[in-house]
């Protein structure tokens, strides 16, 4: 198949959410390739899951389980609007014990519960697409991986990028084929959001202390924002950093070999984890080291998210969001046009220069000249979760490789641990070898 051809391709399948409707009624797939599927908490990031998956044809949803009523009824009720007839649970062993026929599940609880979620459908025969983090520990995040391999179950972890049309063709094609940046030595990546207050809850809808301590939870405000409780999450950079951090690995061909990190509870004085931190992260590539850098902040939204690479012949910088998604060629680095011609890259439409004050007006000679800069020619017209999610349905039919297994995830997930660590020592840490091996 041609670039080009390549390209279109591509393009037509990122357009198919277009093409269909919003969301497919559990009749509209073939019996034969259905699949039957539970969702196993139906909290925010459930619910973006169980939406996303809606717009997947062939996904049959049978039962959905939380421990909140209030959860779990919103998700029944919903589901059944689009012809799913689902049966609701609140402990996830009677569910598994009662869905017979149940073939996948999709795990989007508290972090601290993901390894025992995820290793028991799996024992018992089921896939499972877990969100990320893997754990809330490295002996969870090991635990879910050997448990992928001794059951032959499919284990997904939801690092969505890897998934992404933008992400495959910047690394296989623009860093791989063409090696556009050369040799890479620097790389940065961030995610800030604004403050926020901590979640509440309905006062009608609280649940019993005593199902609170059986699940692991102190009170409704420690259930509502386990985020940021360390028994239950991993902070800011689990929550929000782990995405860039997967980046940095994959791009770099991680994990990295050692990490320094700042960080501290700057706002917010109500919470267990740290609210901001920067950490540096040291990498051996083929080339040569490389260092990259991580921002992550809860009190303020500026700079947006994104990761870039940059290399002696040009800079990448790539993010789920386009607006933030440039490469940038080096005054001294071969001429890109050929890669343009074959529609590796698209020109960039600059906005127009405000005139001077003055026609006399001259740059400052210590001034580094402008780059020129140029667009990533795919689109995603697709909900960013939504790739990922056919990538495990596909795997689970036969049709295809996982994308982000648990095993290759672990790499990505030991290092955000370590940079947790790297914070409260605030000391360089050495990652060895034998740590990242789940």
């Amino acid at each position: 198949m041609g670039r080009r051809q390549f390209l279109t391709t591509a393009a037509a399948g990122a357009a198919i959410a277009f093409a269909r409707p919003a969301r497919l009624l559990a009749g509209d797939a073939a019996p034969s390739d259905s699949i039957s599927v539970a969702l196993l908490g139906v909290g925010a990031q459930g619910r973006v899951l169980m939406e996303d998956t809606l717009k997947i044809p062939g996904i049959r949803f049978v039962a959905v389980c939380d421990i909140w009523d209030y959860n779990r009824q919103y998700g029944q009720r919903y589901l059944r609007k689009f012809g799913h007839s689902v049966r609701a649970y609140h402990d996830f062993g009677d569910m598994l014990e009662k869905e017979k026929d149940l073939q996948a599940v999709i795990v989007a609880t508290p972090d601290f519960w993901h390894a025992p979620h995820a290793i028991g459908c799996m024992k018992a025969g089921k896939h499972v697409y877990c969100e990320k983090m893997m754990s809330n520990t490295i002996e969870g995040a090991r635990s879910m991986v050997r448990a992928m391999r001794e059951t032959g179950r499919l284990l997904q972890i939801g690092h969505q990028r890897r998934s992404n049309p933008r992400y495959l063709v910047a690394l296989n094609d623009l860093l791989g084929k063409a090696n556009l940046l050369g040799r890479i030595t620097t790389a940065n990546g961030q995610w800030n959001r604004a403050v926020s207050a901590d979640l509440g809850w309905p006062a009608r809808a609280a649940i019993p202390a005593d199902t609170l301590k059986r699940y692991g939870y102190e009170d409704m405000h420690q259930f509502r924002n386990w985020r940021w409780f360390k028994k239950c999450g991993g902070g800011p950079l689990s929550d929000l950093g782990a995405h860039q951090i997967d980046i940095l690995n994959w791009f770099l061909g991680g994990p990295p070999v050692s990490v320094m990190a700042a960080g501290g509870n700057d706002y917010y004085t109500n919470h267990e984890w740290f609210d901001n931190a920067m950490v540096l992260f040291e990498y051996r590539l083929p080339t040569g080291t490389a260092r990259a850098s991580y921002q992550v902040a809860t009190t303020t939204s500026a700079g947006g998210y994104f990761e870039q690479f940059m290399g002696v012949e040009g800079t990448l910088k790539i993010s789920e969001n386009p607006k933030y998604t440039s490469i940038l060629r080096e005054a001294n680095a071969p001429d890109w046009e050929p890669w343009v011609r074959l529609h590796y890259l698209q020109p960039w439409e600059a906005p127009a220069l405000a005139p001077t004050d003055s026609d006399d007006a001259v740059a400052d000679a210590r001034e580094t000249a402008e780059l020129a800069t140029y667009g990533l020619p795919v689109v995603l017209r697709k909900p960013v979760h939504q790739p990922h999610l056919e990538n495990f349905f596909n795997a689970v039919r036969g049709k295809g490789k996982l994308n982000c297994p648990a095993d290759e995830a672990f790499h990505s997930e030991i290092a955000i641990f370590k940079a947790c660590e790297a914070v409260y020592a605030r000391k360089q840490i050495q990652i060895a070898p034998e740590e990242t091996i789940a």
